[in-house]
């Protein structure tokens, strides 16, 4: 069966849902690798196409969030359903030594508390300590368009289907 008008619908869905994904990372100042990495495919296997989406790996936790030992953060799925993430920090915390080349990298300063500069290391342990126990709050940037493009393209999927039937009993 020949299935151009699906197969249009799906590349135009996906080419929407990238974009606002691309979009919302840029406004939550999250850009970057990640953003570059955001890509979609429609693939055709037997009589079926299908959209896939694919990110870097990193990019579900930063859709969805991560919980910290004291702290349960959320996330809006594609339905707009408010979930409570599914990864969660337990006994390890983030690496200290990666924390300590952004704070290196963004040029801050920690002080204690009589007002005396610490070490990078003390501020990226203190960091990496809050983190594990407050974890991180998710921006649902991929979940939201994905619910949108859900929304906006579903009236168009029937119609998409119906060209491809009649066009195929002809």
């Amino acid at each position: 069966m020949n299935i151009p008008s699906l197969e249009r619908y799906l590349k135009s869905f996906g080419s929407q849902v990238v974009k606002r994904a691309k979009g919302n990372l840029s406004a939550a100042g999250k850009g970057g690798a990640l953003e570059n990495s955001i890509d979609f495919f429609v693939i055709r296997k037997g009589g079926t196409v299908t959209v896939r989406f694919k990110m870097a790996s990193y990019g579900k936790y930063v859709d969805k969030g991560v919980s910290g030992n004291k702290v349960r953060r959320t996330y809006k799925d594609y339905k707009g359903k408010t979930i409570t993430s599914p990864f969660k920090y337990t006994t390890k915390q983030p690496p200290a030594g990666i924390i300590e080349k952004w704070i290196k990298r963004k040029g801050l300063k920690g002080r204690d508390k009589k007002g005396r500069f610490i070490t990078h290391k003390s501020l990226s342990f203190l960091i990496a300590r809050s983190i594990k126990s407050k974890g991180i709050q998710g921006i649902s940037f991929f979940q939201k368009p994905l619910m949108r493009g859900m929304k906006e393209f579903s009236d168009k999927f029937g119609a998409a289907i119906k060209a491809d039937i009649i066009k195929s009993i002809k």
